[in-house]
């Protein structure tokens, strides 16, 4: 996911949130919404399909407190920041997974961290059991 201007036009397969905060972008890019990701969203073959109608309007959010949310944002501004160092490759070849930055890497394991304690997780969490919590809570938010 990208953190772009507001000078870019969106097409069909291109999803913005306006007004999006670091906030969002770092709760997006964390190991637990790309978790629930993997277990909702459709495929088409072995690419993920991402949908705002399956995938993101029923993503249940944390509710961090307000330092909680300072330091996903801290982080989130990390992994932008890292991917800054490398100017000269794409979103692609950042997130090659044999050829991944390291400063990259750590970026996302800060902001996966950070994200985890807003959720209220172990910090060693299985994605099972962490789609599995999510799933307890979005039957929660669906009672609502």
């Amino acid at each position: 996911m990208g953190y772009i201007d507001n000078q870019t036009i969106a097409g069909d397969k291109l999803f913005i949130i306006p007004d999006a905060t670091l906030y969002h972008f770092g709760i997006l890019n964390s190991n637990v919404h790309m978790a629930w990701m993997r277990t909702i969203s459709g495929r088409l073959k072995s690419d993920y399909s991402y949908s705002i109608n399956v995938v993101y309007n029923n993503f249940p959010w944390p509710t961090p407190t307000p330092e909680q949310r300072a330091e996903i944002e801290r982080t989130a501004q990390g992994i932008l920041d890292a991917r800054s160092h490398h100017p000269d490759s794409s979103l692609a070849d950042l997130y090659d997974e044999v050829f991944m930055p390291k400063d990259l890497r750590e970026a996302h394991r800060s902001n996966d961290r950070a994200t985890l304690r807003a959720y209220g997780f172990p910090l060693k969490i299985t994605e099972p059991d962490c789609v599995a919590e999510l799933m307890k809570r979005y039957e929660e938010l669906a009672k609502e």
